[in-house]
């Protein structure tokens, strides 16, 4: 959002770049990165990383395969997948798991291998190789929980949300999740942005040297686990991982005891007041989030709570007592006729004015160097004779890591006939699952698919932007006002943006193992095998883990509930605008959305023309729109995560840099994980016997009187 993915490799929680490394559900789902191309560069040229493995074998691409690696990324893919699923229902935001997915798998095989070892039956080593492939499954299943669109487009278009607003709502624009088509309609569209971009891996990789920040993180994560001293630093940080697991997963069970009831226990704990927490500005004790503080940068945390407070603070209060003057008095707090449509519309703005920004920003990037490079006569072009001379000076890593990139090739007919095969299903599949979504919709829609997956690709390679969701809202407007409200248009968007953001999102995803397998030698085959698997892995398990929260708690969509999944109603609104226009918004509305839409374009230029001393006290625009719509609460527990960060490293930096990461991964792994047993006890049930709530003195006066009465 990682989300907007998706997942992030990271290394250091608040590095220089740090504002660019959390995840959620729209732009800022971009990865981060932990050293610019000139830092590889000159670090490639001191350090070399395979004379260390020299004397170790290199297996074959099947061998790289292990039926132990994908037990392992099953299990793995399904605790992570009900992790981000969580995230996605509840803020949107979504922090780099792959550190965490490193460490575990990194455990998990070691420990395998350990057991097995004490029989005398183990024959095959744990390579570096084999724990890249673990890596992507993992990755590439667990990102289509967040692709998936599960809180965003595709519960958008639930009655559930539909309910909560007033134009659009009727028979052909709604259609709620059921498991079977759900699966079916992920199957369909998540394989095509594996084939798009195949042929153009080494392109990509070896003629063009795109980085890929997060893929280059990556592979040094694993790499240093490999080395004697990597192994032993691993050890401690799954040690420290697992204390943080037990510790935030007991927290939960604890907590689950007091809410028996509506605004029952810890988080609902008026920790400020309850005038402030009548304004959602309260400590709810949630290790999630603590956690997801921990690991973004905190100019993203100060970036919150500065939305929260224009918003929370002042914004809605003062919009609040133009009830009845500006929008009509006595609606449902849900009504998007009144102080609701404010805040779902400004918050959009300021998303589609940050959107625009780094849109443009990153094809400005794009342009010059593509042109550039394809001028350069110094680089081995596709176009270029292969006899030219070239006085390119190769260092030793590269030269290993081309010899065994271009090794196992995969035929360009097998990603063409892949492509055709999936878009031609697609076709006639997707009109029945979603009838306002014609053929020809989708037909123009996988036309322009490579051409946008190829420069989304190339964007993630140069900035480590992720702009999936950007094209996806893209097709929100084109193909609904195309279809128009009469005939499903807002289905037919929402739609329409699940296929792009799947083809889009996937490729680049792609591209980033790629640079994480050339870097550590594994096979580009055993990589398109390992997220092809990921990938099958995750259709099934994401929808199956949505639906267990969907049926375990009724009020999954609902503002204000326990999973309000924001991006939904966002979602669905985007395709309302794009199909109706703004004649519906309340009063002075759309002078407010233009003023934000413009102030989120203006600040992010801002960002980018000042020095980094200043730039680093300027909030990100698309952070602070998140809390313009669902509250404050959330952001008062990343700030305590990222508090507690910044005592950790004032006592010892080196430390908090090395175990932060690890912390944070078990708090909100743990509790993450308690969602499972909780949805578990909620379908069986099983309810909480404690209500903890809080009055105020006068409402507990007349409770205490009633009760004697």
């Amino acid at each position: 959002m990682n989300n907007d993915g998706a997942p992030t490799h990271e290394i250091t929680p608040n590095s220089k770049d740090g504002d660019q490394e959390m995840l959620e559900t729209s732009e800022l789902r971009h990865r981060a990165t932990p050293a610019n191309k000139d830092q590889e560069s000159s670090e490639t040229e001191t350090i070399s990383i395979e004379r260390e493995f020299d004397q170790k074998h290199v297996p074959s691409w099947r061998d790289q395969l292990t039926v132990r690696a994908f037990v392992v990324s099953f299990i793995l893919s399904i605790l992570f997948s009900i992790i981000v699923m969580k995230l996605n229902l509840t803020t949107g935001i979504i922090p780099s798991l792959n550190v965490s997915a490193g460490l575990l798998g990194f455990f998990f095989i070691r420990t395998w291998t350990s057991v097995i070892e004490r029989t005398g039956l183990l024959n095959r080593p744990f390579t570096r190789q084999e724990n890249t492939v673990i890596q992507t499954c993992v990755v590439a299943a667990y990102d289509i929980a967040f692709s998936g669109g599960f809180g965003s487009y595709l519960l958008g278009m639930s009655d559930i949300i539909a309910a909560q607003g007033t134009q659009d709502n009727d028979a052909q624009n709604v259609k709620n999740p059921k498991l079977g088509w759900m699966i079916g309609f992920l199957l369909l569209v998540s394989f095509l942005g594996l084939f798009a971009l195949v042929p153009l891996r080494k392109i990509m990789i070896i003629d063009y040297k795109l980085i890929y920040p997060s893929g280059t993180a990556t592979a040094h994560l694993i790499n240093g686990f490999h080395t004697p001293q990597g192994s032993k630093l691993a050890k401690k940080q799954v040690k420290t991982l697992s204390k943080y697991f037990i510790i935030s997963f007991i927290w939960g069970f604890f907590q689950w005891f007091y809410t028996a009831g509506d605004d029952c226990g810890f988080d609902s704990f008026p920790t400020l007041g309850l005038q402030a927490y009548k304004n959602t500005f309260f400590f709810d004790f949630s290790a999630t989030y603590v956690g997801v503080g921990m690991i973004c940068p905190y100019i993203v945390n100060v970036s919150l709570v500065f939305g929260a407070i224009i918003s929370w603070g002042i914004m809605w209060p003062l919009i609040g007592t133009k009830e009845g003057i500006w929008y009509p008095k006595g609606l449902k707090s849900s009504d998007l006729r009144g102080l609701e449509g404010y805040k779902v519309f400004i918050a959009i703005s300021i998303i589609l004015g940050d959107g625009l920004y780094n849109f443009l920003k990153v094809f400005s990037r794009i342009l010059p160097a593509l042109i550039s490079t394809l001028q350069d006569q110094s680089q081995t072009l596709p176009i270029q004779d292969k006899n030219s001379n070239s006085t390119t000076i190769i260092s030793f890593d590269d030269q290993k890591r081309e010899k065994y990139f271009m090794k196992d090739q995969i035929r360009r007919s097998i990603a063409l006939a892949g492509y055709l095969t999936m878009a031609v299903l697609s076709i006639i599949t997707l009109p029945h699952i979603f009838p306002p979504l014609k053929w020809y919709y989708i037909l123009i829609i996988y036309i322009t698919a490579p051409i946008l997956a190829f420069c989304n690709a190339y964007g993630a390679g140069l900035t480590d932007w992720n702009l999936a969701s950007t094209y996806g809202k893209l097709f929100i407007f084109i193909i609904g006002a195309w279809a128009g409200g009469s005939h499903g248009g807002v289905m037919a968007g929402l739609a329409s943006c699940g296929v792009m953001m799947s083809i889009v999102s996937t490729s680049s995803d792609l591209m980033q193992d790629f640079r994480t397998g050339y870097m550590t030698l594994s096979s580009p085959k055993s990589m398109f095998i390992s997220q092809v698997i990921g990938t099958g892995m995750g259709c099934v398990i994401a929808p199956c883990v949505f639906w267990l929260f969907f049926k375990a708690f009724k009020d999954v969509g609902v503002s204000g509930s326990q999973y309000p999944a924001p991006y939904a109603m966002i979602y669905r609104n985007v395709a309302v605008l794009g199909v109706d226009g703004f004649s519906t918004l309340p009063q002075h509305c759309l002078v407010f959305c233009y003023v934000f839409f413009v102030a989120a374009f203006l600040v992010n230029l801002l960002r980018d023309l000042v020095p980094n001393k200043i730039r680093r006290f300027i909030p990100i625009p698309m952070a602070m729109a998140i809390p313009f719509y669902l509250g404050a609460y959330f952001t008062i527990d990343m700030c305590v995560g990222s508090f507690i960060l910044f005592v950790w490293e004032c006592i010892d930096k080196n430390k908090a840099g090395i175990f932060g990461p690890a912390v944070a991964s078990g708090l909100f792994c743990g509790d993450g994980l308690w969602s499972l047993p909780q949805s578990i006890l909620a379908l069986a049930k099983v309810n909480p016997p404690i209500c903890m709530k809080f009055l105020s003195r006068s409402v507990n006066n007349k409770v205490d009187t009633f009760i004697s009465s």
